[in-house]
């Protein structure tokens, strides 16, 4: 008897070790493949990002030249007569910017939103973003997707993020940006949203643009901003508050080649800034399998964007440069006000200060 109960004893424990084991491993494994899911999810927004307008171009030409060659006359047609739409806040779609995939890509980094006052939805709004970094990828998730809930925690108001006008010249590419709520960021678009659109609308320019992304870097925080005023001239030609955002940790995610002022690939990335409107940059983050190897896929650094208090523009149909200047000093101090009010919070040192260019 005291033989069978020990057997009895060994089996059971035998059992629950088994069952433990097979528990953790099927955790571990699914931990796998939340991470790999993460990995692949940021990818396909990078190359997406980076390469599908191009390739879809070379697609259309080929079937062109093929036996299918009306799909490709369909879509021209299609592009032609869908030409402005972009300039009037595009198609979103709600089911695109609720996909499963960009809750994996919040958690990849992880990227979270922070509210700091409510918006008013009688008013209409200018978000200033900050910095650009590489690819400015806290403005995307947050602004152009509902991973970070930013309808919920601003309701009633309708997030638009401003790009490269050039984008939506892309085909395929350009309904991808649209599905997301992001639109060109020139006068015509802002100048429809701000004034034809109702209220409620929040436009988010990044500001420091491509001479910004420049100068991106980890460890550095830096904005391109003391010369940039066309955003305030547009806000006060339609009353559209200003509010002013800091994305803490948007410049760690891509390591960089910086070219010193001179140098001739200064002189080459100067050059595409000013004739095509964005700039060459020579980076690289992790890669697809291991942080340890080089790659397109960003690190995985938390990013926090933190939405600041709006500031009351009044509406001038002519606004003077002394009505454009006040406003812009008022725009910089709240910002370096928000950065130090929150830096401490989100790794920075009390001493660490925001460079404004």
């Amino acid at each position: 008897m005291v033989h069978s109960s020990t057997c009895g004893q060994g089996t059971g424990s035998s059992i629950l070790s088994a069952l433990q084991d097979l528990f953790s491993v099927t955790w571990l494994n699914r931990s796998k493949v939340e991470k790999q899911l993460q990995v692949i999810s940021v990818l396909q927004w990078v190359l997406s990002f980076l390469v599908l307008g191009v390739a879809c171009s070379a697609i259309l030409m080929y079937i062109f030249c093929t036996d299918c060659w009306l799909i490709a006359v369909l879509y021209f047609t299609w592009l032609v007569f869908d030409w402005n739409t972009p300039k009037k806040g595009g198609r979103r779609s709600q089911w695109v910017r609720n996909w499963a995939v960009w809750r994996y890509f919040r958690d990849y980094f992880p990227i979270q939103l922070v509210k700091t006052h409510n918006l008013l939805t009688t008013r209409n709004y200018i978000f200033g973003y900050h910095p650009h970094g590489i690819m400015g990828l806290g403005a995307f998730c947050n602004f152009s997707t509902e991973a970070t809930e930013v309808s919920k925690k601003f309701p009633g108001i309708r997030p638009y993020l401003a790009t490269l006008a050039g984008n939506f010249r892309l085909p395929v590419l350009r309904e991808y940006l649209m599905s997301g709520g992001i639109c060109p960021v020139n006068r015509d678009t802002i100048d429809y949203l701000l004034s034809k659109n109702g209220s409620g609308n929040a436009i988010i320019i990044v500001v420091g643009g491509a001479a910004e992304s420049l100068s991106s870097m980890p460890g550095k925080n830096a904005v391109t901003l003391r010369n940039r005023k066309g955003f305030v001239k547009l806000a006060l030609r339609h009353g559209a508050d200003l509010v002013p955002m800091y994305s803490f940790g948007e410049n760690e995610v891509y390591k960089q080649v910086i070219f010193e002022e001179g140098s001739w690939g200064r002189w080459v990335q100067k050059k595409f800034q000013k004739y095509i409107g964005f700039a060459p940059c020579i980076f690289h983050g992790r890669g697809l399998f291991s942080s340890d190897t080089w790659g397109l896929v960003p690190y995985s650094k938390p990013i926090t964007t933190v939405v600041g208090e709006p500031i009351t523009i009044p509406k001038l149909e002519h606004p003077t440069q002394q009505d454009i200047d006040l406003y812009h000093t008022m725009y910089m101090e709240a910002l370096v006000k928000l950065f130090d009010k929150h830096k401490t919070k989100f790794g920075l040192l009390e001493t660490e200060v925001l460079e404004v260019n």
